[in-house]
C-alpha cells in the first residue's frame, strides 16, 4: 500500500486561542510573519533569551504580541493553547515538547518533524479564499513553490466571485438539499470543458520564445552588417581581415567580459543591476554619459533577450504582469534614449547629475534590502512604473531593473515571477532604446560592446536557474554597495574636471 499523508487540515480561528513562541532568531521570525500575515490579531507571547531586532520590530507593530526575554521554563506554557518552538537546539525543542505534551498543549517544533503535533503548511490566500498546502512535513520547498504557482494562477477576482455567490446562496429558498443542487447548477460552468473553436477562430497565444529569438538574430544582423562596412574595406578584404585585431584592446575587453558577466548574474538573478552596474563601470573609465548608454543597451539587447528566453523556459513568466509592462516601458526607453542623444553634447556636466542617480540607486537597492511588508499589495500603475522604468533606464543606462523589479517584489508579489516577467520585458525595452540610438548616433561600437556581450549571454542562463533561490537580502546589499561605492568615484571625478575646466 502506498503512504499517504494522514493528516487532518484544519482552519483555526488563531485570534481566539493564545500561541506561544520559544526562539528570537531568524525561525521565529518566519514563524511570527507566518501568523501574522494571517491572523494579525493573535494573542502571542515570544520567549527568548535573544530576540533579534527583526522580531522585536514585527512584534511592535502589533499591540497582542509581547515579548519576555528570558530563558524558557515550564510555567511558560500555562494559560497558553498553542506552541511553536521556533529553536535551533534538539534537546531544547525535545524539553519543550514534553512540557507541552504534560500540560496537553499542542506543539509545532521548526523542522523536527517527529517532535510535532502540527504542522505550519504553505498558504495561499486570495481574500475570503484560504488554500493550505501540506507535504506531511517532507519537502517545505515542494509546498513553497505550489504555493507560488497558485498565487500566480489564481486571480485577484475570485474575492468578488465568492461575494457574488455569497449573495446568489443567501437567496435561494428551499431545504438544504434544495440549495446544494441550485448551486451545483449555477457553479457548473467554471468546470465544463471548453467547446473546441475551429482552427480559424482558436486564439493564437504569442509564443514569445519565437519572437525574442527572431528579433535577438534580426539585430545581431544588423549590427554585424553595419561593423562589417564600416571597419572592413572591401578593396582590400584580406587587408582589412588582418587589421581586425587592432581595433580590440585585450584588457579593456576583459574588463567588458568581467562586467557583463558580473551585471547579468545579479539582473537574471535578482531583475536588476544590469544597467546600473555597467553603467557605472563604463563611467568611471571616463566614457561619455550618451555613448555609455548605447554601449550598455547594445550589449543588453542580447543578455536579456537570451535571459527573458530562459526565463520563459523555466516557467518564470507571469504573463499578465509582462504584458502591463512592456509597452509602457518600451514608450519610456524611447523618449529616455532620444534625450540622452541630445544631452551628449553636455556630458561633462551630465555624468554629475548621473552619478548622484546610481548613487541613489544602490541606496534604493540596499533599502529595498531591509524593507519587509506584511500585507499583500495591488500592483497599481504598472503602465506608470514600467515607463519611468524604461525612460530612466535609456537616458540613465540603468534603473529599470532597480524601480520595476524592486517596486514589485516590495508589493510581496513572487520574486520568482516577478523577475522573469521583467526580464523578458527587458528585452523589448533594451530593443527599442537600443534601434533608437542606432538610429540618432548612426552608430554602435560592436568591438567595444563584445565583452558585454559575451559575459551577459554566459550569465544569462545561469542566473535565470538560480531565480528566487539566491539569499535576496545579501545580493541586494552586496549590489546596492558595489554601485555606491563606483558611483561615488565616478562623482568625485566628474566634479573635480569640471572644477578643473
Amino acid at each position: 500500500m502506498k503512504p499517504t499523508n494522514t493528516l487532518f487540515p484544519v482552519f483555526l480561528k488563531l485570534e481566539n486561542l493564545r500561541l506561544l513562541i520559544v526562539g528570537g532568531g531568524f525561525v521565529a521570525e518566519e514563524k511570527l510573519t507566518a501568523v501574522l500575515n494571517n491572523s494579525p490579531e493573535t494573542k502571542i507571547t515570544i520567549v527568548a533569551i535573544e530576540v533579534s531586532e527583526a522580531v522585536k520590530n514585527l512584534a511592535a507593530q502589533f499591540p497582542d504580541s509581547i515579548i519576555k526575554q528570558k530563558k524558557f521554563e515550564a510555567t511558560d506554557l500555562d494559560a497558553v493553547d498553542i506552541v511553536i518552538a521556533a529553536v535551533n537546539d534538539i534537546a531544547v525543542a525535545t524539553e519543550i515538547r514534553e512540557a507541552a505534551n504534560v500540560k496537553g498543549i499542542l506543539i509545532n517544533a521548526a523542522d523536527k518533524p517527529e517532535l510535532c503535533d502540527f504542522y505550519l503548511g504553505s498558504v495561499v490566500n486570495k481574500g475570503s479564499l484560504k488554500i493550505a498546502i501540506s507535504t506531511n512535513g517532507k519537502s517545505p520547498t515542494i509546498a513553497k513553490r505550489i504555493k507560488e504557482t497558485l498565487n500566480e494562477t489564481l486571480p485577484d477576482e475570485l474575492e468578488e466571485v465568492l461575494d457574488n455567490m455569497q449573495t446568489i446562496r443567501k437567496s435561494l429558498n428551499g431545504d438544504f438539499t434544495d440549495k446544494v443542487n441550485k448551486l451545483n447548477d449555477i457553479t457548473k460552468v467554471l468546470a465544463a470543458k471548453q467547446e473546441i473553436l475551429p482552427a480559424d477562430k482558436q486564439d493564437k497565444t504569442i509564443k514569445w520564445q519565437e519572437v525574442v529569438k527572431f528579433i535577438l538574430f534580426a539585430f545581431a544582423f544588423m549590427i554585424i552588417g553595419h561593423t562589417l562596412f564600416s571597419y572592413i574595406p572591401f578593396s582590400t578584404i584580406l587587408n582589412g581581415i588582418k587589421s581586425i585585431p587592432q581595433y580590440i584592446d585585450t584588457k579593456s575587453f576583459l574588463l567588458m567580459l568581467l562586467t557583463g558577466f558580473l551585471a547579468q548574474m545579479a539582473d537574471g538573478s535578482l531583475g536588476m543591476g544590469y544597467g546600473t552596474i555597467s553603467t557605472t563601470f563604463l563611467l568611471a573609465i571616463g566614457i561619455n554619459p550618451a555613448v555609455v548608454s548605447s554601449r550598455v543597451h547594445s550589449a543588453r539587447v542580447f543578455s536579456s533577450g537570451v535571459s527573458g528566453y530562459s526565463h520563459h523556459r523555466f516557467g518564470n513568466i507571469n504573463k499578465k504582469l509582462f504584458r502591463a509592462l512592456v509597452i509602457p516601458g518600451v514608450i519610456g526607453a524611447v523618449i529616455g534614449a532620444a534625450l540622452a542623444t541630445v544631452a551628449k553634447e553636455y556630458s561633462t556636466i551630465v555624468r554629475i547629475p548621473l552619478s548622484v542617480y546610481t548613487i541613489y540607486l544602490g541606496y534604493y537597492i540596499i533599502k529595498k534590502a531591509f524593507k519587509k511588508k506584511l500585507i499583500q499589495d495591488k500592483v497599481k500603475g504598472a503602465g506608470w512604473l514600467a515607463s519611468a522604468g524604461g525612460f530612466m533606464d535609456a537616458f540613465a543606462g540603468g534603473g529599470w531593473g532597480a524601480l520595476v523589479t524592486s517596486t514589485l517584489i516590495s508589493k510581496r508579489k513572487s520574486p520568482r515571477y516577478v523577475i522573469g516577467s521583467v526580464c523578458l520585458a527587458e528585452f523589448f525595452v533594451v530593443l527599442s532604446s537600443s534601434v533608437t540610438f542606432f538610429i540618432l548616433l548612426k552608430h554602435i561600437p560592436l568591438f567595444d560592446v563584445a565583452g558585454l556581450i559575451l559575459g551577459g549571454v554566459i550569465a544569462a542562463p545561469i542566473a535565470a536557474r538560480l531565480a528566487g533561490k539566491l539569499p535576496m537580502k545579501k545580493m541586494l546589499i552586496a549590489v546596492g554597495v558595489l554601485v555606491i561605492l563606483t558611483s561615488t568615484n565616478t562623482l568625485v571625478k566628474a566634479v573635480l574636471t569640471y572644477l578643473h575646466h
